[in-house]
């Protein structure tokens, strides 16, 4: 099923639904646009979103970015492990609703 060519077809959805899509884009443009994060941070933090989504197109576009903003294997790595903590955390932490006072 997973197959980046399938991203072309975003054509479709632009046509098919065009002021969503357009608010979309400019979205998406607007957040991830250098502000008070820089572009390498940004591709960080979604690089770790599309890990615990396990969404593999956004890990290939947003690795690739984050690498064309400088980020290094050390970086992406630590990224990774980072989100991965979050998500572990939370399953502990919500594993303490099994219990009774």
């Amino acid at each position: 099923m997973y197959d980046m060519n399938n991203l072309s077809k975003h054509k479709v959805l632009d046509e098919q639904a065009p002021e969503p899509m357009k608010a979309f884009w400019a979205f998406n443009d607007a957040a991830f646009a250098e502000g008070a994060l820089s572009k390498l941070t940004k591709e960080l933090i979604a690089l770790g979103v599309a890990v615990t989504t396990q969404c593999p197109y956004c890990i290939e576009l947003h690795t690739k970015a984050a690498r064309d903003a400088g980020a290094t294997d050390a970086q992406l790595s630590e990224a990774a492990i980072v989100a991965a903590a979050i998500r572990a955390g939370g399953a502990v932490t919500h594993a303490t609703h099994m219990f009774k006072k």
